[in-house]
């Protein structure tokens, strides 16, 4: 695999058994994501995407085909593998935030560092330029009640960020706010995307969130539909 290929899909499949019904929610998906795109997935309620995420995320597993992350076969992981991999690897950015209530916008930010090896001391400073890099500085000790959602959501990318992952998958990450603030949310995106380099995957049925990518990948039943560059 290239060194340039952050993700490779190999026939991707993923198979979910309801009762005596059989699933198919990935149809045997092929696709590569390079390091530094910004890539919407698109696709209605059903088409797959949640799953793609899913496994793209580390949070579940094809039932069939390979998928590679940083040349890495994630598809042969156990669950504490796929844990780790998520921590250090992976930033996450939800439609509802995902805070921990009462607590500060430092602490919501500095969660997944609990996980890693880094000490107290250190831990502060990344996740005080972390929130610096989305705007909130000077706001590092309100509490999640005493900020906007559109602060909310800038706190929740700042704890995305502040592991230095090598991807951020965002899931819907402006469903829960106004347009003006959802549009200053994706502008964050953009620019940690052009200025820092980081590979953005964004998952969403809005079509003006997928405007600010440069690719566009529509699913279908399970099945990539069609490919849109900017």
């Amino acid at each position: 695999m290239e060194n340039n290929n952050l993700i490779q899909l190999k026939d991707v499949t993923r198979v979910y058994q309801m009762g005596d019904t059989e699933v198919r929610a990935l149809k045997g998906i092929s696709y590569i994501i390079k390091r530094g795109d910004l890539l919407a997935i698109m696709g209605p309620s059903g088409s797959g995407k949640s799953t793609l995420m899913n496994i793209i995320g580390c949070l579940d597993k094809p039932s069939d085909g390979k998928y590679f992350l940083e040349g890495q076969e994630i598809s042969t992981f156990n669950k504490n593998e796929l844990a780790r991999m998520r921590n250090k690897k992976i930033g996450f950015v939800f439609q509802n935030f995902n805070l921990l209530s009462r607590t500060t916008a430092l602490e919501n930010t500095e969660l997944p560092l609990l996980y890693s090896d880094v000490p107290s001391k250190k831990s502060r400073e990344m996740a005080l330029k972390a929130l610096e890099m989305v705007g909130l500085k000077g706001r590092e000790l309100h509490k999640t009640n005493q900020i906007s959602g559109g602060e909310m959501q800038r706190v929740a990318i700042a704890r995305a960020l502040v592991n230095d992952p090598s991807l951020i998958l965002a899931d819907e990450p402006t469903g829960n706010l106004d347009t003006k603030t959802g549009q200053e949310i994706m502008e964050i995106f953009t620019t940690l995307n052009k200025e820092k380099g980081i590979t953005i995957i964004l998952v969403t049925h809005d079509p003006e969130v997928a405007e600010i990518t440069e690719r566009r990948v529509y699913l279908r039943d399970g099945e990539i539909e069609r490919e849109e560059e900017s």
